[in-house]
């Protein structure tokens, strides 16, 4: 079975797009090779002009260290491991040392410096994607991935994670965000909807 079929689409640099579509019809598959943990078979992923198509394992694990920040529906913590900890992870898996001033100020720029020791069970779902969000932030990438990113939270938490959203792409992040919400795709600069695997629909 084919997930994505004849998909031709480009993404400028600093635009924030909404993927939309039903269950099924292809979003994941797309984020999936868009984040380098699925690779195509046919055709061409260039990422900021870098042809990443063909690139081996290791090599893709490098260019989504390096290049592209996650945030996931379900959060994706350690449970284990405190807030900061949990920001330096990144660093680890890109060959950095890990720099706990860095940790910090990521997590204030989240407005939560003062809850970094704390563990992912003490925090509320709100507080977890804000972690998440400063983990995706701390090798400071140009492309952010974000899947679902308020699908778990409730309308005040998801308004504070669009807020963050929105403000790192005011200041040149790209975004590519997956939503099953209007509300929320209507605060993307531009959206697309995927139909069976197709792209069915682009607009501004």
């Amino acid at each position: 079975m084919t997930a994505l079929r004849d998909v031709s689409l480009k993404i400028g640099k600093g635009e924030f797009v909404a993927i939309r579509g039903a269950s099924g019809s292809g979003k994941s598959s797309l984020l999936n090779l868009l984040g380098c943990l699925d690779r195509p078979s046919s055709g061409v992923y260039r990422l900021a002009g870098e042809d990443v198509s063909a690139l081996d394992d290791g090599e893709l694990s490098k260019v989504r260290a390096r290049k592209i920040g996650f945030i996931f529906q379900a959060f994706n913590l350690l449970q284990r491991t405190t807030a900061v900890e949990n920001v330096e992870l990144p660093m680890i898996y890109a060959d950095r040392a890990v720099d706990r001033a860095a940790a910090t100020a990521a997590l204030k720029r989240v407005g939560l410096q003062e809850r970094k020791n704390h563990f992912p069970n003490q925090l509320s779902g709100g507080e977890q994607q804000r972690v998440a969000i400063a983990r995706a932030l701390i090798n400071d990438p140009a492309l952010i991935l974000a899947d679902e990113p308020t699908g778990n939270l409730d309308r005040e938490a998801g308004d504070n994670v669009m807020a963050i959203l929105g403000a790192l792409n005011a200041e040149g992040r790209t975004i590519v965000m997956v939503t099953h919400d209007d509300e929320v795709a209507a605060k993307a600069g531009r959206s697309i909807t995927l139909t069976d695997g197709r792209l069915t629909e682009a607009k501004r």
